[in-house]
């Protein structure tokens, strides 16, 4: 016994030595071709030589497409004596005509100069940026929205059930989870994958599968939308679930999927599409799958499987970015279910309100028929959009997701083709609105000479929209070189 001691002994030290002798060559080693590399005799990232910076021969391709968050330099000492001449000019263009309100502000609030300001208007969707204030105000905007898989029936001679529950992630894609976009984020393939994979290691082959749409109640489609919703392709109810918003693509160019520019026509039962998508899917892994209707007994302890949206503030910026009426209406469910005002767009519409009144936006004259502005009847004052916007550019406002939704003219969003003048490019953060009669847009501006200004204007009874969209894109791009 006592040789074997002591020939562990050795083996023990032995070890040691060694250990130690390959940290010392390491060391050496890499402190060696350090030195070498700082000589600039072996590939690396250090040198002694100078290094070039690189420049950008054109300013506005450095730029930084956002708002100058914190201190408003020069935006105060802005001329009133100019702004209201652009306002005169606005009132002049074509197109425009006598039923337009605007304001022009810093961002703390006071106004420089306004037209019709207190006068109610219809804002179209300029009203999606009260519903996303409110929702990124109110909801962990860090948060996703789940789709699960229950298990819930396996014992008596009956086929096991599993139950398809969503959470209002209507971004879903028929594929597997891509991390590298909003649309599509979660899959209803690897969805698939996993329930296949934990229905095996159960050594079940064949279920029934009932999917539970009751989320959102009955109260999911304002009043008369229909009326602003041509073919279908501007709103479908909000639904628990959905396949890429319920977007049919049939005959249309494939696009990318967080960047499309078409409108194609929305499927109006996306919860069922994405159960049957669901479904299929599950077969094609194996598994045998009857229908069920019987959405009892789901237990976070019964969970066999669930996918995850992306984070709710990059829902906010593809929901602002595409100007998605259903996800407007969604962002204001949630935000009513948060608060309690109800499971209806009576209590989304209230739920933006009080917020909208908890932090001092004025909510003079507003009428709020949906959270989208897609529904008829809205009615507001660019007091109130600016107010919003106020808030917006608050750094420490708490609604930072909301901004960052806004659309960059030239660069990102529905208004990616309005810029009316390219020195402004990445200057200007902004939400367009778009109906028959209306035109619409409020955003912030990043001088070219420091600071910021608030905006929002309305056109009504507009009978040559293009002319008004550009008419207010040059005042926009105006307020820029004050």
């Amino acid at each position: 016994m006592a040789a074997r001691r002591s020939t562990v002994r050795r083996n023990g030290t032995h070890r040691v030595l060694v250990c130690a002798v390959c940290v010392a060559l390491t060391l050496a080693a890499g402190l060696g071709y350090a030195v070498a590399d700082v000589a600039d005799a072996a590939p690396g990232l250090l040198t002694l030589q100078s290094v070039e910076t690189r420049r950008y021969t054109d300013p506005a391709s450095s730029r930084t497409a956002g708002i100058v968050s914190g201190a408003t330099t020069g935006a105060a000492d802005v001329d009133k004596a100019k702004v209201d001449a652009l306002i005169a000019t606005l009132g002049q263009a074509q197109g425009v005509g006598t039923d337009f309100s605007v304001v022009v502000a810093d961002v703390n609030g006071k106004v420089i100069a306004e037209h019709e300001a207190g006068t109610v208007r219809e804002p179209a969707s300029t009203t999606k940026t009260l519903t996303a204030f409110a929702a990124a105000s109110t909801l962990e905007m860090s948060s996703t929205l789940d789709t699960d898989v229950h298990l819930t029936h396996t014992g008596g001679d009956g086929v096991p059930t599993i139950v398809l529950k969503g959470h209002g992630d209507m971004l879903l894609s028929a594929g597997r989870n891509d991390p590298t976009h909003i649309n599509g984020r979660a899959g209803l393939a690897t969805l698939a994958d996993r329930t296949a994979e934990a229905l095996r290691d159960k050594g079940i082959t064949a279920v029934a599968l009932a999917a539970d749409d009751t989320m959102f109640g009955d109260d999911r489609e304002p009043a008369n939308i229909a009326e602003n919703n041509n073919e279908n392709r501007y709103y479908t109810p909000i639904s628990t679930m959905a396949v890429d918003g319920g977007r049919d693509w049939t005959g249309l160019e494939a696009q990318d999927r967080d960047s499309f520019t078409e409108y194609p026509m929305l499927s109006q039962h996306t919860a069922a599409d994405a159960a049957n998508t669901f479904k299929t899917l599950l077969t094609e892994r194996g598994i045998g799958v009857t229908d069920s209707d019987d959405v009892s007994g789901q237990k976070t302890s019964n969970r066999i499987a669930r996918v995850s949206s992306a984070p709710l503030n990059e829902v906010m910026a593809f929901m602002m970015r595409h100007s998605d009426n259903t996800l407007a209406e969604l962002f204001g469910r949630l935000t009513a279910l948060k608060l309690g005002t109800g499971n209806s767009i009576k209590g989304d519409t209230e739920a933006v309100e009080q917020v909208l009144a908890k932090h001092g936006v004025s909510t003079e004259g507003l009428t709020l028929t949906s959270c989208s502005g897609l529904a008829p009847g809205t009615g507001l004052t660019v007091t109130t959009l600016v107010g919003v916007q106020e808030r917006l550019a608050d750094p420490d406002g708490g609604a930072a997701a909301a901004l960052e939704g806004l659309s960059v003219p030239g660069l990102v969003g529905t208004a990616r083709s309005r810029v009316a003048d390219d020195s402004t490019r990445g200057l200007i953060r902004v939400k367009t609105g778009s109906l028959d009669h209306v035109r619409s847009l409020a955003g912030n501006v990043s001088l070219e000479k420091g600071g910021v200004l608030t905006f929002a204007v309305i056109v009504n009874s507009t009978t040559d929209i293009w002319a008004v969209n550009t008419a207010v894109d040059q005042f926009v791009a105006a307020l820029a070189k004050l």
